[in-house]
């Protein structure tokens, strides 16, 4: 039925199908104008993730900005008054960028040891370094000794600054709630727009400073906006690369102009349909997903290679025929294998759609829709371009018999137990590796080291306190109030007038105890960098007040009397009396190499539980730290459901196609131990899993058992004839074991493509799936008919 229909409807009117593939191309072309990107921080968190939603109510309430930040580490010394002149006209400049909130540089910091007025004077006029009749090395001393701003606005030696620049918040982010999802995508894509030119403006104003030394810029915002340009240039490196590498390719196989145009048209049909139809869907692409557009192209050329090496097989086999009946007999004896390979690859791409992670869930998507365009195109546009073309004078080359494919099926004939043997040692190797595999990874290992991603990032790691931002939210039980005791000191002379609130009254014994103890044990863990909360600020007031510790009432007033100003910037920050909880605010040091995120939020959590005594409802842990290490948990997870979802669905697929379960066991076996091997590879080495090589295993095991699908169905289909295991053998290598071995060479060299990446983890993807393609085609060309030769599922030999 479904021959009946394909043969009248598609190949015999090539006119109308090639009209109708032209207008469908043209309507998507369209569409690919809407084709957008996507690096923000959301593209690499768990959907839905509760910690997220309560990150956003903390940043709300604690008034958190968005910022970048620049380290700066003068030629001279800091204190000096050229660095410090460069330091001010460099905030300055920054400064006067439109989209710039405020700037804050060391030279900002209020200095109040610098005289020996009493307190409440210091705190309402104090002095800067900018100040001229400021001692400059004196406060820079204060500041170099300051528990808030060491390792935070200057490092332990003194030789590196950090400059934290605010950003204005984008009027139209502030009504978004009240807008439809396409004005939401458009204003964010507006922002991005806003926020690349941004990264340009400011990079020219650190260019213009580069002769007074180091300046590094980091943060979220410029992070987005490398990885955009990251995936744009992956984009178009990868597309070309592996374009060219497919011409090459296709030359080498056919030594043929029109067996180049003919699957490259295929290519690049399925590639504008495709981005047409993301474009119409609102798909951004990722960077998980920047290498679509790579896959497409191989998977397509994968499939032409199969479908023009039968056709001209066939071609050779029935010169009598004319070529409307060699283009039927093609399509026919290929469209079932090529089915089922396009099916279990798409299996293996939906699987990905349980990581809960979007991008990676978008990403199975793509390839699932990706795959079924593929598919339509090559059993659309191939034939009918075979039905214009002259092929007349066409034939595959004369040295065909491939030397290769030989040697293999020599190898499979004569050293079965060698094989076994082998494989033998392969599986006990990947099971030793997978035991070592771990989720451990570092953002700034993300990056190449030359990047100024990674520079920034690993400088303000090692000498400002750490990267990755981790928030201890203290929850106090009910407000208590205390009695105003006698106290004799400056305070006394701020008076005690009625408030119309009682926020200082807030401040109790039990309270300042338990975020000074709970600030003092996070400061003594060693994976953690600058540490600030309220303790911090308490820490200075004491300095200030003669090294006499302040009393409860004590603080009470000085938060109440001291200028909004200092309080906004200083105090707000770590508590909040409203809500009647404290902040405590740190950094991890991300480029630690025995760093474990998992094992280090376990500890704090338990040590909180034992040491503090506080329930799971006194205290809450958030921030980037814990939302990317429930990135990585949750990948680990979805690993073992992805793989067990593909080798179920896959082998299912198998007994339905070929209806034997002997077969299909040994269909799968040289794929699933391909793919196993190289996660074993990736953890013997010690690369730890990230969310691109965590969709290795599944996306090799459904790439690679096509090329089981196509080789068992041809040697069912020439054993029927021949009926001898090791004839059959020989001539399966001879023809789509050639078809089997130069797809996989496109597909190998295609995948390491992606070492151009600047993102190591694309890098690492292309490596390892390009080498897993590789043990899965060796292993289908040795393994496999080894395990035929040895368990004969088709019966005996005549």
């Amino acid at each position: 039925m479904i021959a009946h229909f394909y043969q009248n409807v598609i190949l015999k009117n090539p006119k109308a199908i090639f009209i109708l593939l032209i207008i469908t191309i043209l309507s998507f072309g369209y569409y690919s104008k809407n084709f957008r990107l996507d690096a923000s921080s959301e593209t690499l968190l768990i959907e839905g993730d509760p910690d997220l939603e309560y990150l956003k109510e903390v940043s709300e309430r604690y008034g958190s900005k968005e910022f970048l930040i620049l380290t700066y580490t003068p030629n001279e010394g800091m204190a000096t008054d050229s660095s410090i002149n460069n330091l001010l006209s460099l905030k300055y400049k920054i400064q006067s960028l439109n989209w710039v909130h405020s700037v804050i540089t060391l030279l900002d910091v209020p200095l109040l040891n610098n005289s020996e007025a009493p307190l409440q004077e210091r705190l309402e006029s104090f002095k800067t370094l900018k100040d001229e009749d400021v001692d400059r090395d004196r406060g820079f001393k204060e500041i170099l000794n300051s528990p808030v701003f060491r390792n935070f606005v200057i490092s332990e030696d003194g030789k590196t600054s950090g400059i934290i620049v605010n950003i204005k918040q984008s009027q139209k982010l502030e009504d978004i709630e009240n807008k439809s999802k396409k004005e939401v995508e458009l204003i964010k894509d507006q922002i991005k727009k806003q926020n690349h030119q941004n990264i340009l403006e400011i990079r020219q104003v650190i260019q213009s400073y580069d002769d007074v030394g180091k300046i590094y810029l980091g943060g979220i915002p410029m992070i987005a906006d490398d990885m955009m340009t990251f995936i744009k240039s992956d984009i178009i490196v990868f597309g070309l690369g592996v374009l060219l590498f497919i011409i090459a390719t296709l030359w080498f196989v056919f030594r043929n102009l029109l067996w180049i145009i003919v699957p490259i048209s295929s290519c690049f049909f399925s590639v504008i349909i495709m981005m047409g139809l993301l474009g119409l869907l609102g798909w951004k692409v990722t960077v998980i997903s920047s290498n679509f557009i790579a896959l497409m192209l191989i998977l397509t050329m994968a499939m032409n290679i199969h479908m023009s090496t039968r056709f001209l097989q066939i071609k050779k086999d029935f010169p009598s025929k004319n070529n409307f009946e060699i283009i039927s007999l093609t399509t026919s004896k290929m469209f079932w294998p090529i089915l089922y390979t396009v099916l279990t690859t798409i299996f293996a791409f939906l699987s990905l759609i349980f990581s809960e992670i979007k991008p990676i869930i978008d990403f199975g998507w793509m390839m699932t829709f990706g795959l079924i365009t593929s598919f339509i195109v090559t059993f659309t546009l191939l034939p009918t371009l075979l039905n214009f073309a002259p092929t007349n004078n066409i034939s595959v080359k004369k040295e065909q018999k491939s030397k290769i494919t030989n040697l293999l099926g020599l190898i499979s004939l004569n050293n079965k137990n060698s094989i076994l043997l082998a494989t033998g040692i392969i599986i006990i190797s990947s099971i030793i590796g997978i035991s070592k595999l771990e989720v451990e990874n570092s953002f700034i290992n993300y990056f190449d080291k030359n990047t100024e991603i990674y520079k920034g990032m690993k400088l303000i790691d090692e000498e400002l306190g750490g990267t990755t931002p981790l928030e201890v939210i203290i929850k106090f039980p009910e407000k208590e109030k205390v009695k105003k005791s006698e106290e004799d000191d400056e305070f006394d002379d701020w008076g005690d007038e009625e408030d119309a609130n009682d926020e200082k009254y807030w401040f109790t014994k039990d309270k300042i105890d338990l975020i000074a103890s709970v600030h003092n044990y996070l400061d003594s863990l060693p994976e953690i960098g600058k540490v600030l909360s309220f303790s911090s600020i308490i820490e200075v007031a004491t300095q200030l007040n003669n090294n006499k510790p302040l009393g409860t009432l004590e603080m009470g007033v000085l938060y109440s009397k001291i200028p909004e100003s200092i309080k906004t910037e200083i105090i707000d920050p770590y508590l909040s009396i409203k809500d009647n909880e404290a902040r405590i605010s740190l950094r991890i040091i991300d480029s630690q190499e025995d760093l474990r995120r998992n094992d280090l939020i376990n500890k704090i959590h338990f040590d909180l539980k034992d040491k503090f005594g506080l329930d799971k409802k006194d205290y809450k842990l958030v921030g980037v730290l814990i939302l990317f290490n429930n990135l990585l948990q949750s990948l680990f997870k979805s690993q073992i459901l992805t793989l067990g979802l593909v080798m179920i669905g896959i082998f299912s697929m198998f007994v339905i196609l070929f209806r034997n379960i002997k077969l299909s066991l040994i269909g799968v076996v040289p794929n699933f131990i391909a793919a196993f091997f190289i996660l074993g590879i990736i953890g013997l080495l010690g690369i730890p899993l990230d969310m691109m090589t965590i969709t290795i295993a599944a996306i090799t095991i459904g790439i690679a058992v096509d090329n089981s699908i196509h080789y068992i169905y041809r040697f069912k289909e020439e054993f029927n004839k021949i009926k001898d295991y090791k004839k059959t053998l020989k001539t399966c290598h001879s023809t789509v074991g050639v078809a089997i071995l130069n797809t996989s060479i496109t597909i190998v060299f295609g995948f390491s493509i992606l070492v151009l990446s600047k993102f190591i983890p694309t890098i690492y993807f292309g490596v390892f799936t390009g080498l897993a393609m590789l043990l899965a085609m060796i292993s289908v060309l040795t393994l496999l008919p080894a395990l035929i030769l040895i368990i004969k599922p088709f019966g005996k030999s005549s």
